[in-house]
């Protein structure tokens, strides 16, 4: 679909309700598929064993299907942005940022590609196993029945690597997607958006296949004043695939098997510079609701990478990253025994391993020959064994959990080979494997007239990813007429991070229709994995920049989190706001970080969506998001300035099934700039206004 499609009006926006923990999400309620015959009734829900009554004891904040939906941009990303703490390692989408870079944390624990934040989807973790990225493209917001996202340290199923939190995808069954949800829209700048989802049941269990198209000539993320002729829209294409299907296997056991493809394409500020993803995900999940109640999953990931890095001043391929293979495995097994006595009891064994390596050319800037070959890669894998149990008694909810993990590095290399293939470095890693124990406890206690009080504190550890273990990497620029290039170098010493943190917080709900959360929260991730500059060499016309991958001493990160949620009959208002005070604890070659900012880290972000809803199944809503101002880089050197967007979102019916959908991305169009290397800036999505239909067939 090519040719421009003006929106002429748009007062309207991302919707809807932002929920607490304990509210129907990423539990079993609100499924409706089940059915009664003349045995025994059988419910299929297609989600996991739901919430524990101590679930709310953790600053949990679950977003519905419906916020999901009407995201401005159709972005997973931007829907998750409705969270107060929610950051990205930069403040681009998927659209327009390097996969490798599409890292997720909460906190303010700090800018860094790989994922703090334990992201799972029905379950199952889905950080990439080389780069610890989350393939955000894939992740439809159609495709989910909700989102539930628990900040601070995790525990539990999967638990190491939830260093700043859990956000729990869970996808939509029967009941909430319909057999048919369709929908094709158009933006200005004649990209195109294709999402179709067919959900059949199966007697008393159903099917679920579905797909999405994105494509697009892309926004120019160089400022005009800094294009060249080689400079170029960050042209896109994205596609992905699910198949799913839940069906029971006894009145209280239900299998669930899940498959995941997808592709992502992008060129990145000059012609060549092309990058992309590729996966294939597949898992089965046997979830047993009787009375011994248990959660068995295991999965597998084929994964893959490449990137194509262009000299910002000859315009030549300098590194071809044309193959980074990779591969994970893993499962679980809880059990959740008929203890009583008002106790809930989990046990649990979960297994993670990880495998892969980069295969990599690097090339002259000035001639475009051959100058090496380079190799990087490992593995590494966790088992964990975790035991957790809430005990509720009248008003009082008590919480605690341990877990003790066995984690282990190995297979670690690193080599370079001539043109010719004689190889000139080789350099083979010791393997590295020890114990870490962590655990979390919490209390809730219910006051009466809506009011609880709760508080909790934590303990938790991530493994560094094999991407920041073994392979290095240069990135490069140009700015007021210099080159300018930045080398990250891999660090095998790295240690593993390890978090601390307390929080405590109370939640509101005087009547229908009204909720208000807030909570104050202190963390000290000790050993934080940061890219630290160790020099700069600035002549008359370059500007080398030389960082490594090491462990500072820490990152404290101090703050006040706090939600909203007011709905009347026609309208609604949802606001979330994170403040945080983050300082680096830094000593030694690192020293010049002491009391800084971590990178990537704003002191403020916010947002608020007000929403109408003047007829059935017509939804107008307005978004204004806020994110204050942040640094680049370690040394605070390149401020990225504060930026406040507007989104929109419309939706009418039209006739029958058929909806009409506007949307409007940046309504005000703002300058987002979302890098700044020495000058060399990036920017996000301009306005974009985007026209289609939707359909949907109960």
């Amino acid at each position: 679909m090519r040719g421009s499609c003006v929106l002429l009006a748009i007062a309207l926006t991302a919707t809807p309700a932002t929920a607490r923990a304990g509210d129907s999400g990423a539990g079993d309620g609100g499924a409706g598929d089940g059915g009664a015959g003349d045995g025994p009734v059988i419910v299929v829900t297609g989600h996991g064993l739901g919430d524990t009554p101590a679930t709310p004891a953790y600053d949990v904040q679950t977003l519905p299907r419906e916020t999901l939906a009407t995201a401005a941009s159709g972005r997973i990303e931007d829907a998750l942005a409705n969270v107060a703490g929610f950051q990205q390692f930069r403040r681009s989408d998927s659209r327009s940022s390097n996969p490798s870079a599409q890292g997720a944390t909460l906190r303010a624990l700090g800018g860094n590609a790989a994922s703090r934040t334990l992201v799972l989807l029905d379950g199952v973790p889905l950080a990439d196993p080389f780069f610890g990225y989350l393939p955000f493209s894939a992740l439809a917001p159609e495709r989910l029945g909700s989102v539930r996202v628990t900040r601070g340290g995790g525990s539990g199923a999967f638990g190491a690597g939830a260093v700043a939190g859990t956000i729990e995808l869970t996808s939509a069954n029967a009941a909430e997607a319909g057999l048919l949800a369709a929908s094709a829209l158009v933006d200005d700048r004649g990209e195109s958006e294709l999402s179709a989802m067919l959900t059949p049941r199966l007697g008393q269990g159903f099917a679920q296949v579905s797909g999405r198209w994105d494509r697009g000539q892309g926004f120019w993320t160089t400022p005009a004043d800094q294009r060249t002729a080689a400079s170029v829209r960050a042209r896109y294409e994205s596609w992905s695939t699910g198949l799913r299907a839940v069906l029971p296997v006894a009145p209280d056991i239900e299998l669930q098997a899940h498959g995941l493809a997808f592709e992502d394409h992008r060129v990145l500020r000059f012609a060549g510079a092309l990058n992309g993803a590729q996966g294939q995900d597949a898992g089965l999940r046997l979830v047993g609701r009787g009375r011994w109640q248990f959660d068995a999953i295991a999965y597998l990931q084929a994964r893959g990478f490449s990137s194509v890095t262009v000299s910002a001043t000859t315009f030549r391929p300098t590194l071809n990253q044309y193959r980074t293979p990779s591969t994970g495995w893993g499962g679980k097994l809880e059990l959740r025994p008929p203890v009583g006595g008002g106790h809930v009891l989990r046990l649990g064994l979960d297994t993670r391993s990880g495998s892969g390596r980069t295969e990599e050319v690097l090339t002259s800037a000035a001639t475009g020959a051959v100058t090496a070959r380079r190799q990087a890669g490992g593995g590494n894998r966790d088992t964990g064994l975790y035991a957790e149990d809430d005990w509720t008694h009248g008003a009082l909810t008590l919480t605690a959990g341990l877990r003790a993990d066995r984690w282990r590095v190995a297979d670690g290399f690193f080599t370079v080979a001539s043109p010719a293939g004689t190889v000139t470095t080789d350099n083979r890693f010791a393997p590295r494997a020890d114990w870490a124990l962590t655990w979390r406890a919490g209390a809730l206690l219910r006051l009466g007239n809506g009011l609880a009080l709760r508080a909790a504190g934590y303990a938790n550890f991530r493994q560094p990813t094999l991407n920041e273990l073994y392979r290095p990497f240069t990135v490069t620029a140009a700015s007021n007429g210099k080159s300018v290039s930045t080398a990250t170098l891999a660090n095998d010493g790295l240690a593993n991070e390890r978090l601390h943190g307390v929080e405590a917080g109370l939640d509101w709900t005087p009547a229908p229709g009204i909720a208000l959360a807030l909570t104050a929260f202190a963390d000290r991730l000790d050993d934080a994995i940061a890219n630290v500059t160790l020099s700069t060499v600035t002549t008359a016309t370059t500007v080398t920049i030389t960082r490594q991958r090491r462990n500072v001493d820490a990152i404290r990160a101090r703050g006040i989190e706090a939600t909203a949620h007011l709905a009347r009959r026609l309208w609604s208002l949802d606001g979330s706001l994170a403040w945080t005070d983050a300082k680096v604890r830094a000593t030694g070659a690192a020293a010049a970080l002491d009391g800084l900012r971590p990178a990537q880290v704003p002191r403020l972000a916010a947002s608020a969506t007000f929403g109408l809803h003047p007829r059935p199944g017509t939804t107008l809503a307005l978004t204004v998001r806020h994110a204050g101002a942040q640094y680049e880089d370690d040394l605070q050197t390149d401020v990225l300035p504060a930026a406040t967007t507007l989104a929109a979102y419309a939706e009418t019916p039209l006739a029958g099934p058929v909806t009409l959908v506007l949307r409007a991305e940046n309504l005000t169009g703002t300058t987002v700039i979302t890098r700044n290397q020495a000058g060399s800036l990036d920017l996000g999505a301009p306005r974009t206004l985007w026209a289609g239909v939707r359909v949907r067939l109960p």
